[in-house]
């Protein structure tokens, strides 16, 4: 069982307005170099991505933290093995993407903090990112297909922005049918 809840607009039926509001407000940047705050902030949302075997990326607003700062795997996506994931994650502390390359390309993703639910979402094969790392150094770095994906997805987290903010197409399970085409209708 996950030690660290993670913040959802709804849970079965019922709209989380606290968390809401929590997930669709942009963070702030951490301070450079790392205060007190910054570091315990980057090791629980660690301890709160390995944790997890059903997330490839976690970003500080989904567990209640308003700072920019990322968690995600980079290769093995489907490996749920934790003793394995240290090597295959990294952290970004105030990322910003400074390149985008290539013809946006469609993708249906899932969201932790958005359950049951995918979306289709258009997003670019190739970006590079700047950021400082888990030891407040700056860095740059280039994503490519899944992993870019998923660094794109995460960031929107810190931004305010979720998948039922996308235009794509909504697979819903069908129990909860009416519960989502009455929330999508007030979006």
């Amino acid at each position: 069982m996950a030690r660290h809840k993670v913040l959802t607009l709804w849970k079965g039926e019922q709209l989380n307005e606290q968390d809401t509001k929590i997930l669709r407000t942009p963070c702030s940047e951490a301070p450079v170099p790392f205060d007190a705050e910054t570091k315990r902030a980057v090791r629980t949302l660690a301890e709160a991505f390995l944790e997890r075997d059903d997330a490839v990326g976690l970003a500080a607003p989904q567990i209640g933290i308003g700072k920019r700062i990322i968690a995600f795997k980079v290769r093995n996506f489907e490996d749920k093995d934790p003793t394995t994931r240290k090597e295959d994650f990294e952290i970004l502390v105030n990322p910003r993407i400074t390149q985008k390359r290539g013809e946006r390309v469609v993708g249906e993703e899932g969201c932790l903090s958005c359950p049951e639910i995918r979306v289709e979402i258009s997003r670019y094969p190739e970006i590079k990112v700047r950021a400082c790392n888990l030891d407040g150094k700056k860095v740059s770095k280039r994503y490519l297909d899944f992993a870019a994906r998923v660094v794109q997805h995460e960031m929107d987290h810190l931004d305010g922005k979720l998948i039922v903010d996308y235009d794509g197409s909504v697979f819903i399970p069908k129990k909860s049918q009416s519960f989502f085409e009455k929330f999508f209708q007030n979006k």
